[in-house]
Order: structure tokens, then sequence, then C-alpha cells
């Protein structure tokens, strides 16, 4: 009976660990990283630092999760204050 269950239980680990890994279907964007370190933030605010800063150097195309933007006071804020910091500098 123990027999059973071990081979049914390494079967199934061998099955679990063959299966094929789910597609990234988060969509890419071109994303310039920062010249300031975020290392201490929570990923909500470094992700919205992200997108304010680069909206703020394209000076075009809004770059904002709008329902994130309305709902995750974090995102909110790293994009309010990345949008605010990057529009000070002067890119090339």
């Amino acid at each position: 009976m123990k027999l059973k269950y071990i081979v049914l239980s390494t079967v199934a680990a061998l099955v679990v660990g063959c299966a094929a890994p789910q597609p990234d279907t988060t969509p890419k964007r071109e994303i310039e990283e920062p010249q300031v370190n975020l290392a201490g933030y929570p990923p909500a605010f470094r992700e919205g630092y992200l997108d304010g800063c680069n909206t703020a150097r394209r000076n075009s195309d809004k770059i904002q999760d709008e329902t994130r933007y309305k709902n995750d006071s974090m995102y909110a804020a790293g994009w309010r204050d990345g949008f605010d910091i990057c529009s000070e500098k002067k890119y090339d």
C-alpha cells in the first residue's frame, strides 16, 4: 500500500515538474530607468514613479495605468513624484 502512494507521488511530482510555464501576458513597455535609487520603496510606488517619469521625459503620450492611479495610492504617489521630478530635469 505504501509503495502505491510513493509511486503515485513520484509520478505526480514528475508531471508537475514538466508542466509548461505560463506565458507572460503583461504588456511590455519601453521604460527608461530613472537616475534615482528607489530600492526602499514598495513595488507599486516604483512602477508609478517610472510611468510618471517616462511621461515627463517624452512630453507626449501619457503613460499611466488609470485604474491603478485611481485605486492604488502608492502608484499614484509614485506617478506624481516621478512626473514632477523628471519634469524639472532637462533630458536630451
